[in-house]
């Protein structure tokens, strides 16, 4: 099976195509231009070097989301409108459990991705491997740094842009409890999104109009027009 990934949810745009369960290709690029600059044609880029058209891709994975609102929609859009141009499904996963992929799959060791969401909070979920696959644990959420570490009880990697953030006082709430993903692990990883993908069961794939973002929080225009509202 040939599955293109993408993940727009963040600052990284990140492309990856997995041949068979390999990764054959994979691009990051994190920089000041926007990723409706980047995507489409680090996408055209990545099929070329790996010599497929889009007719030749079985399934198209991406990241919805929690995230930038802006990159969210981006990336989801462009993989609908491949799936609509080529009739194949498409594969929708939470940009948090992606996260989680990226970090070797060691079971019954929680892994604990945080998204900084700005206003002194983080995105969040917990997940545990079992039989390659990420289970919840912890349901996404928005909470903040203080109440998130309270609940942290045993020992857990933390991964994502959030550590950038909030690394000391992580470590000093948690204390031994809180273990760090290695930088080249800590942002978004198309290839994590196409490894989900390739573990997933067809009944989870979607046609490209049951494909939805994820939010978990409203964006920044509606909250400061409901605070202007009162």
């Amino acid at each position: 099976m040939n599955i293109l990934a993408v993940d727009t949810s963040a600052l990284t745009a990140t492309v990856a195509v997995m041949k068979n369960g390999v990764t054959v290709f994979e691009n990051n690029i994190t920089n000041a231009l926007t990723h409706s600059e980047t995507l489409m044609p680090m996408i055209d880029y990545a099929l070329k070097s790996v010599k497929l058209s889009v007719s030749d891709i079985d399934l198209f994975a991406v990241s919805c989301g929690p995230g930038s609102f802006t990159g969210i929609r981006i990336g989801v859009s462009a993989i609908k409108a491949l799936s609509y141009a080529t009739g194949k499904s498409v594969f929708g996963m939470n940009t948090l459990e992606a996260l989680a992929c990226n970090i070797p799959l060691v079971e019954d060791i929680p892994i604990c991705p945080i998204m900084d969401a700005r206003r002194s909070q983080v995105y969040n979920a917990i997940y545990k491997f079992k039989d390659g696959k990420a289970h919840t644990v912890v349901e996404p959420r928005a909470l903040s740094v203080e109440e998130l570490c309270a609940q942290i009880r045993e020992k857990t990697i933390f991964v994502g842009d959030g550590v950038n953030v909030y690394r000391d006082k992580i470590a000093t709430l948690c204390g031994d409890n809180a273990v760090f993903a290695p930088a080249h692990l800590t942002l978004q990883k198309a290839s994590s999104v196409a490894y989900a993908a390739s573990m997933a069961d067809e009944n989870e794939y979607l046609t490209p109009e049951a494909l939805e973002v994820i939010y978990l929080r409203k964006s920044q225009a509606e909250r400061e027009r409901e605070e202007r509202n009162g």
